[in-house]
């Protein structure tokens, strides 16, 4: 009575744990540029990315008129972006309002235009009549905005690190001195009153060193150490985020929201470069993509949902500067993926279509995550810290817990594993582990002292326990959600316990 009481347990959190996922908003968006001779058309990008990809929205480097009516009625939230050669003539009022008049009025609300960005890394510029009107421009874009009755656009502009003039260790981040108060200080007050986002560009590809390159790429690694907090960050994007966080809260604004507007990793690079290869740039969009869509947040910043936009769509061959100016993009203009980055809806190699937005479709057929043979306790403890600390349950290996025994630390590792891979979307890269996993189809649990097999000859008993257990903490009207999640878990998930 007591393991099949642990039994319903550990199946009713899964199923709610699904179901949360379920209707989760992704927030994840892809910057769209144009510097190429052989893109497809914007009424086909728009077609492909509403119909093939889990992507909600785009931002672009312009107002191009053609992307913006192509997007009309697509659901796709479009960021459009001001000149840097505009933004000095924009901090005058009636030239604001007029190219609020030519670029937004015509196309809004049909395209959903939620955000202007004004200047691209304005700051980096050295420009100093860009700097010096870059607030006063968003203020008074935002007051032509509502003086044209538009209301919902909001008006920022993003930024690299080099914002900061410190950075590491990440909760002593702060903004460059002069900039701090001069731009920073009245740019965030700004956002804080007209609830927009302090917009960052992080990317850990520009930090790669071979030495730090599992910090860079999300794999595993010692970590780094913040003396301050006492936190280890295991991944330098998280730790460029709360830096940027922490820089915000010494002026008083850390309550301002934060929107990645670009981050990605190129796939070719020129000869001699090591960390440019086709394999980093999937393993490190692909576990953005996951991590994002987990809302799990960073140290200083847990649980928050960050809308992230990858750099970018695709592969633009006018370009110019060194080869990885050009293999930034998720998709060749033929609609083919690059590399599986996780945002295609069934994993197909592109082209058009129609259906509702959903997750990839994970490894085909029965697969398991397990460990190599001959790796060593030490290296497999070290996979049980990584997956308990990203996202894994590991309660059930803990003494007392269903899993617990055999109590040995393959054991343990067989089910973090496994876990891992089956709910963080069942990539093969899921199952990497700094090379010490590999996929099996043969069912390890065979060996172990019990599993749940969630197939059609427990579907009746697995369907009334759900909803038996569902109808005694929640509404009516939710319980037909937990069957239908069952069913689904029936069909397509297999955890060993």
């Amino acid at each position: 009575m007591v393991a099949k009481t642990k039994l319903f347990h550990h199946l009713l959190l899964l199923v709610s744990s699904l179901l949360h996922l379920s209707t989760t908003t992704f927030a994840i968006g892809v910057n769209y540029g144009t510097q190429g001779n052989n893109l497809p058309p914007p009424s086909q990008v728009a077609n492909f990315i509403k119909t093939q990809t889990i992507i909600d929205s785009i931002k672009i480097f312009d107002t191009n008129h053609d992307i913006l009516n192509a997007f009309a009625n697509s659901g796709i939230s479009v960021t459009v972006t001001v000149g840097n050669g505009d933004i000095p003539s924009l901090a005058n009022l009636n030239s604001a309002r007029g190219w609020v008049a030519a670029n937004i009025a015509p196309f809004h609300p049909q395209t959903r235009i939620n955000r202007i960005v004004v200047g691209n890394e304005i700051m980096a510029t050295a420009n100093k009549p860009w700097i010096s009107n870059l607030v006063p421009a968003m203020r008074t874009i935002h007051k032509a905005l509502v003086l044209a009755g538009i209301t919902n656009v909001q008006v920022t502009t993003p930024h690299s690190l080099g914002i900061l003039s410190i950075s590491e260790p990440p909760s002593a981040g702060q903004f460059r001195r002069g900039f701090d108060r001069a731009i920073f200080a009245p740019m965030l007050q700004f956002l804080r009153e007209t609830k927009s986002p302090f917009m960052v560009n992080p990317y850990p590809y520009f930090g790669y060193s071979p030495n730090m390159a599992n910090y860079a790429l999300f794999k595993r690694n010692r970590g780094v150490h913040d003396k301050y907090t006492g936190i280890t960050y295991t991944n330098m994007y998280d730790a460029m985020l709360d830096a940027t966080y922490s820089a915000m809260r010494k002026l008083g604004y850390g309550d301002v929201g934060i929107v990645v507007g670009e981050t990605g990793w190129p796939s070719v690079c020129d000869p001699g470069q090591p960390a440019c290869s086709m394999e980093n740039a999937a393993w490190f969009n692909g576990n953005l993509v996951r991590r994002t869509s987990q809302g799990k947040g960073t140290p200083l910043m847990p649980n928050r949902r960050f809308e992230t936009y990858l750099f970018s769509l695709f592969n633009e061959n006018l370009k110019p500067g060194p080869t990885a100016e050009r293999n930034w993009g998720l998709f060749r203009p033929d609609f083919s993926p690059v590399y599986d980055a996780g945002i295609l809806r069934n994993a197909q190699s592109g082209g058009g279509g129609g259906g509702g937005r959903q997750r990839p479709r994970p490894t085909p057929g029965s697969q398991w995550c397990v460990p190599k043979p001959g790796v060593s306790d030490q290296a497999l403890q070290a996979n049980i810290d990584y997956a308990c600390s990203n996202g894994v349950d590991c309660k059930p290996i803990q003494l007392g817990g269903a899993c617990f025994n055999p109590n040995n630390v393959r054991s343990h590792a067989s089910y973090v594993m496994n876990l891992f891979y089956q709910t963080h979307g069942r990539q093969a890269f899921n199952c990497d582990f700094s090379n010490t996993g590999v996929l099996t189809a043969a069912n390890p649990s065979k060996s172990w002292h019990m599993q749940i097999h969630l197939r059609s000859n427990f579907e009746g008993w697995i369907a009334d326990s759900v909803v038996l257990l569902a109808s005694l903490v929640i509404a009516d009207s939710v319980v037909s959600s937990f069957v239908v999640m069952a069913l689904a878990v029936q069909h397509f998930w297999t955890i060993p316990i």
